[in-house]
């Protein structure tokens, strides 16, 4: 009692001091105005325009650390809405929280700064008395560029140790006007940017010119008349007024709210995303801002818009979608030419719209199927990136490196199975139906129609094949021929992952072959149903499920095994998992006893079944991320294929991530990307990863270009020390060794160039890929 009672003192105590020091800065800078930015001024004459001038030094200095969920105080820097909204002490990476908490996202959940103060956010630019000393003296921002360029630390080796903590999970320091000057007294080194150079002169005294002149922001443009064009043509198609379009759209939204749509036949550089409105099309949006893209709208009619994306494009939540008038050729193909009735529009009761095998019912699976194949990079991708920036909890169920393939959509018994397992489905319900605050105690039922779920499609399957037909290679979608989408690649860095398309690197231990049942219940679990906000069990349910999805796509890969290896495959999979465990995927729970139709020759099937899926799928095999002996030459080439087949203990002292650049003898500098894939002996279980670890089978895999998101670290090595580079990440045995690598080749954060190599990179990065490329994230890059 005496600990609760002086709990609730100090509270007190906090907030009275907090409201002294708000009543003394109202003294000095006049009341707060949180509409102040409401309705920011236009250009200010001689002040640097925000766009042109001060938004650029943003995304290359700020936004690397301040964009979407995992933003520092949800300090959100890629727009002038994020920098005036400011900032919020409240975590959304809370493994402790018990009940949802108020979603916060940026563009949705609020349309006012004043709006924004009452859910917590306090401003980083001055909202007081708008003269030019004021607006430097009373703004967050402006004090810590200033701190940075008063303490621009050290330029070279390390940052010191225990100054600095760069670890995704430390505690946050939110200081608001009241107490900034404090965190200014105790901790001169935490300018901004935080733990990296200083801005240079130009730049600063571009941002502090801004901020003196009121941070006044810049008139909107006007989309072009092409854009407006195709939007009215898709938006057109998508709020038809018929039962059929209107629940065709309906799907659609639900798999395309995260997208990144453009215009393929238009220059690259312009996105959209499709919301839900109250006002049809030619009419101002009136955002439906729902929890989940499937949540009530509470309105009679929903419309489904397209709006610009104004916010920067990070690498993290990027996920382009091309529109195309053949893209709505087969759309309209498969979800309005195709015979079926839709005679009434489905609800938005939770249970009904959490499972999508029962609002989507009349839809043929075939259809909805399709439309997720079509383009499989971004659906699995959404998986990846998703709904959240960042959740080690999530990835921890999948390997560092495995392949994808998908179960051929156009098989007749196939298509027969997927109308039977649909069926089945609707009976079955996802976690995602206890909402964002759910209590784990439930877990056993959803265990136990899982159980139900897999004897069901175990019978089913094994009595279709029995005598009738087998497994072979055609059961495996081929891309059409010429879909790239019909193979993918994962690659996870602890807690982020990367999706490719093409089977990428040497044969992985593991791959997975997903069929519709299986995709669908993916996204309702990890996309359209995940909330970021969500309590700890709402989080954690999701996991613990995705481990029976992922188990259903590697039994894909067994069946298509000779019957007598299926167990030894299945055992190497699972090394140290309890019999439990490997019973979800091949035994009691789910057994299948046919014998596959694939001829196999040799005592290794897994991997001739891997070089028999190359061989089915080779004219649509990606070749972006090959090294390329002709522009490489071959002795570089050769260095290259040496470098990334190390193998083994030496690679755990290596960062998962990496960035390297090769300064070329004759001139020129051509990009690669390093990646660790760090081995388990089973990922079947939540928690003590790293006691499942095994070093001694860990693989390095290079590409061409630049995959990830979250660089760990840059590298800088000439092509006549590549050798060096090469022999030294073999050979080590200790951090130590690692730390000679570091000094020798590694742009480090305190580099005097660092922002020089990182500007260059993501130069380079936009020249190659234009449409993929945006701004790569820092609060991951490593300091040793």
């Amino acid at each position: 009692m005496k600990r609760i009672t002086l709990s609730i003192f100090l509270s007190l105590l906090a907030v009275g001091c907090a409201t002294v020091g708000l009543r003394a800065l109202d003294q000095l800078y006049g009341p707060e105005h949180p509409d102040r930015f409401d309705s920011p001024t236009g250009k200010v004459a001689g002040a640097p325009d925000f766009s042109a001038d001060v938004k650029p030094i943003l995304d290359g200095r700020c936004v690397v650390c301040h964009a979407c969920y995992d933003a520092p105080c949800q300090l959100q820097l890629g727009s002038y809405e994020g920098v005036t909204r400011g900032a919020n002490p409240r975590k959304i990476y809370d493994t402790a929280r018990l009940i949802e908490v108020p979603t916060t996202r940026l563009f949705f959940d609020a349309d006012s700064n004043q709006a924004w103060r009452k859910m917590g956010f306090f401003p980083v630019l001055n909202e007081r008395d708008p003269d030019p000393e004021t607006n430097i003296k009373a703004g967050i921002l402006a004090k810590m560029v200033t701190l940075k360029e008063d303490h621009p630390g050290p330029t070279e080796g390390t940052l010191p140790e225990g100054t600095f903590d760069f670890s995704l999970d430390r505690p946050q320091v939110c200081s608001g006007l009241e107490s900034i000057s404090e965190l200014m007294h105790q901790h001169p080194d935490w300018g901004m940017p935080f733990g990296f150079p200083a801005l240079k002169p130009e730049e600063s005294r571009t941002l502090i010119r801004w901020l003196e002149a009121g941070a006044p922001g810049s008139a909107k443009k006007a989309l072009p008349s092409s854009s407006a064009q195709r939007i009215a043509t898709w938006e057109s198609f998508l709020n038809a007024d018929d039962l059929k379009s209107r629940l065709m759209a309906r799907y659609i939204y639900e798999h395309w709210f995260l997208a990144h749509l453009y215009f393929d036949d238009l220059p690259p550089g312009t996105f959209f995303e499709l919301v839900r409105s109250a006002t049809p099309p030619g009419q101002p949006i009136q955002l439906i801002a729902t929890r989940r893209p499937y949540d009530d709208p509470k309105v009679d009619r929903v419309y489904y818009r397209m709006r610009p994306i104004e916010a920067t494009l990070v690498s993290k939540t990027h996920m382009p979608y091309a529109l195309n008038n053949a893209k709505l050729t087969k759309i309209r193909g498969w979800f309005l030419d195709t015979p079926y009735r839709v005679d009434q529009l489905p609800g938005y009761d939770p249970d009904a719209s959490s499972n999508p095998f029962v609002t989507f019912k009349a839809i043929p699976p075939n259809v909805r199927y399709r439309l997720m194949l079509e383009e499989a990079q971004f659906t699995v991708m959404g998986f990846i990136k998703g709904p959240s920036c960042r959740g080690q909890t999530a990835l921890d169920v999948i390997d560092d490196h495995f392949w994808i393939g998908f179960v051929n959509p156009d098989l007749p018994a196939l298509r027969d199975s997927s109308n039977f397992l649909s069926e089945v489905l609707t009976h079955m319900n996802l976690p995602t139906r206890d909402r964002s605050t759910a209590l784990l105690g439930r877990w056993l039922s959803y265990a136990e129609e899982q159980n139900t779920y897999l004897l069901r499609k175990a019978a089913y399957f094994d009595q279709m094949f029995k005598g009738k037909t087998q497994v072979t290679m055609d059961d495996i979608w081929n891309g059409d021929g010429t879909n790239p989408n019909a193979t993918l690649t994962v690659f996870r860095h602890f807690d982020s992952a990367s999706v490719e398309k093409g089977l990428l690197g040497e044969h992985p231990q593991k791959a997975l072959i997903i069929g519709y049942e299986v995709l669908e219940r993916v996204h309702y679990l990890l996309v359209a149903g995940f909330d970021v906000f969500g309590n700890v069990g709402h989080q954690l349910e999701a996991r613990m499920y995705m481990d029976f999805l992922r188990m259903e796509a590697e039994h894909n890969v067994l069946i298509a095994l000779p019957k007598n290896a299926r167990v030894a495959v299945r055992d190497h999979w699972y090394r140290g998992a309890t019999e439990d465990v490997r019973a979800y995927l091949q035994g009691s729970r789910n057994a299948f006893d046919q014998e596959t139709g694939i001829v196999y020759t040799t005592k290794d099937p897994l991997n001739e079944f891997y070089e028999l899926w190359k061989t089915r799928t080779k004219a649509v095999q990606s070749h972006r991320y090959d090294l390329n002996p002709r522009q490489l030459g071959p002795s570089l080439a050769q260095s290259l294929t040496e470098l990334s087949a190390i193998k083994g203990r030496a690679l755990t002292y290596l960062p998962e991530s990496s960035f390297l650049m090769i300064e070329r003898s004759r001139g020129g500098r051509q990009h690669f990307t390093l990646l660790r894939n760090s081995a388990h002996s089973n990922i079947a279980e939540l928690f003590n990863e790293t006691q499942r670890r095994l070093p001694e089978e860990d693989t390095l895999f290079l590409a061409s270009g630049f995959i990830g998101a979250y660089p760990n670290v840059f590298y800088k090595v000439k092509e006549a020390e590549l050798a060096d580079f090469t022999r030294m990440i073999a050979g080590m045995t200790s951090e130590k060794d690692y730390a000679a690598i570091a000094s020798r080749f590694a742009v480090r954060r305190t580099d005097p160039g660092f922002w020089a190599h990182s500007d260059m990179i993501r130069k380079e990065a936009a020249r190659i890929m234009p449409v993929e490329a945006a701004v790569f994230d820092l609060n991951r890059y490593e300091n040793r």
